[in-house]
C-alpha cells in the first residue's frame, strides 16, 4: 500500500444504472482503504434523468455532463445505429463543452488517477487532453479483448463497432480492468486484467429466499408493453418490474399481480432477494447481482444493442440462465426446473474482488 493516499476521478457513463452501481461499490471500497475520491463526473444524455439512488450514495461532488449516447425507436426499445451516429455528429458542439467543464474538474481537483466506467468523453479527454493522472478504465466491455470470449455469430460489422468503442473509452489508458462474470484463462496478449464484478456491500448482505413472483428490470421502457401484454395472457403469475418511465406514479399498479416501479436500490436489491426468477435486459451488473444471490436469469438483450446481446452469451456459458429475444415469460418458467445453481462458484470469485482491484489501483 501506498505511504500516502491517492486522490480518483471518477467518470461514469449514465445509462442504465450497471455503470453507476459499479461506481457506487469503487467508490466505497477506495474511501474504505483510506483513498479519496475528490470528484464524479456521469456523462448523460436528455432521456436519462440521475438516479437519486447514486445521488444519494456518491458523498464527494458531482456533476453531470452531456456525453454521446445511444438513440432509441420511437417505441423506446431497440438501439439505431444510424440515428445515434446522426445524433451524436449534431450535438457535438454541446460534448465540446463538457470536455472543457471535465478538464476544469481536473484541473481543479488534481487527481492521481482517473477511473472511466466506459464513458466516451473519458477518452476523448483522456486522448486529446492529455493530463497527467493515469487513466484506467473499467468494464465488462473490455473482456472483449480476451481470445476466450464468446462473441454472437454472423455480427461482424457490430463486433468491430465494439472493439472501436473500446478504443474510444481505453483512448492512452494504462490498464483495462474487465469485469467478469467468472474466471478466464490466461491471456497474456489481450492486455486486459480481468477481475471480479464490483458488487455492493448491501447485495452480499442480503439473505434470500424464494418467492413467488418473477422480478423484471428494463433499460428502454418501451419493452413494459411485452410485459403487458404477456401478463395479459398470464394474469396469475406476479410480477414486480422496474423501468424509468417519466411521468408515471411510483409505483405503477396495473393490477393485483403487476406493478412497476421506478429505479430504487433499496426496493430493487429487496425484490431482488425475494424472487424466484429474474428477467432483465442484459446489462452486466445486475446479473452478477441475481447470479451471487442463486436467482435464475434470463437475459433479454436490447434490440440493436450488440454489447448486449455480448453479456447474454458470456452469461449464459457462465451458468447464470438463459437469453431471449423477448419478455417472453413463459420461458424463464420452463426453464426453472433445469436450472443448476452456481452461488457457491460465483461467490468465491467475487469474494476476491477487493484484493484484486485494490491490487491493480494501488499497488
Amino acid at each position: 500500500m501506498p505511504t500516502s493516499p491517492k486522490r480518483f476521478l471518477f467518470i461514469v457513463q449514465g445509462e442504465g444504472r450497471g455503470h453507476m452501481t459499479q461506481a457506487i461499490s469503487l467508490f466505497e471500497m477506495l474511501t474504505a482503504a483510506g483513498q479519496e475520491v475528490a470528484h464524479v463526473v456521469v456523462g448523460r444524455s436528455s432521456r436519462r434523468e440521475m438516479p437519486s439512488f447514486f445521488q444519494n450514495r456518491i458523498t464527494c461532488p458531482l456533476t453531470g455532463i452531456s456525453s454521446p449516447n445511444f438513440v432509441a425507436d420511437k417505441n423506446n426499445k431497440s438501439v439505431k445505429i444510424g440515428p445515434t451516429i446522426t445524433h451524436n455528429l449534431v450535438h457535438f458542439s454541446n460534448y465540446v463543452q463538457s470536455l472543457k467543464l471535465l478538464n476544469n474538474i481536473v484541473k481543479e481537483t488534481k487527481p492521481d488517477v482517473i477511473i472511466n466506467f466506459y464513458d466516451f468523453l473519458g477518452g476523448l479527454y483522456n486522448g486529446l487532453y492529455k493530463p497527467k493522472a493515469e487513466y484506467i478504465c473499467i468494464g465488462h466491455q473490455y473482456l472483449a479483448y480476451h481470445n476466450h470470449f464468446p462473441f454472437p455469430n454472423k455480427q461482424g460489422f457490430n463486433k468491430n463497432l465494439l472493439l472501436n468503442n473500446n478504443k474510444l473509452t481505453a483512448w492512452g489508458a494504462k490498464k483495462l480492468l474487465a469485469l467478469s462474470f467468472a474466471t478466464y484463462p490466461e491471456d497474456k496478449s489481450s492486455g486486459v486484467v480481468v477481475v471480479p464484478p464490483l458488487l455492493r456491500k448491501e447485495v452480499m448482505k442480503l439473505e434470500p429466499t424464494e418467492g413467488d413472483f418473477i422480478l423484471t428490470y428494463m433499460v428502454n421502457d418501451g419493452y413494459s408493453k411485452e410485459i403487458e401484454s404477456w401478463h395479459s395472457d398470464n394474469p396469475s403469475v406476479k410480477v414486480q418490474s422496474f423501468w424509468d418511465k417519466k411521468g408515471m406514479p411510483n409505483p405503477h399498479r396495473v393490477d393485483d399481480t403487476l406493478t412497476f416501479h421506478q429505479l430504487s436500490d433499496t426496493i430493487f436489491l429487496q425484490l431482488m432477494s425475494q424472487c424466484k426468477a429474474y428477467v432483465s435486459t442484459a446489462g452486466f451488473e445486475s446479473i452478477c447481482e441475481a447470479m451471487y444471490l442463486g436467482k435464475p436469469v434470463m437475459m433479454v438483450p436490447v434490440q440493436g444493442h450488440y454489447e448486449q446481446a455480448c453479456n447474454a452469451l458470456d452469461a449464459v456459458q457462465a451458468g447464470a440462465g438463459v437469453s431471449s429475444e423477448s419478455f417472453n415469460l413463459t420461458k424463464v418458467i420452463d426453464y426453472l426446473p433445469s436450472h443448476r445453481p452456481i452461488v457457491t462458484e460465483f461467490r468465491e470469485w467475487t469474494d476476491r474482488c477487493e484484493e484484486l482491484i485494490l491490487k491493480e489501483l494501488l499497488g
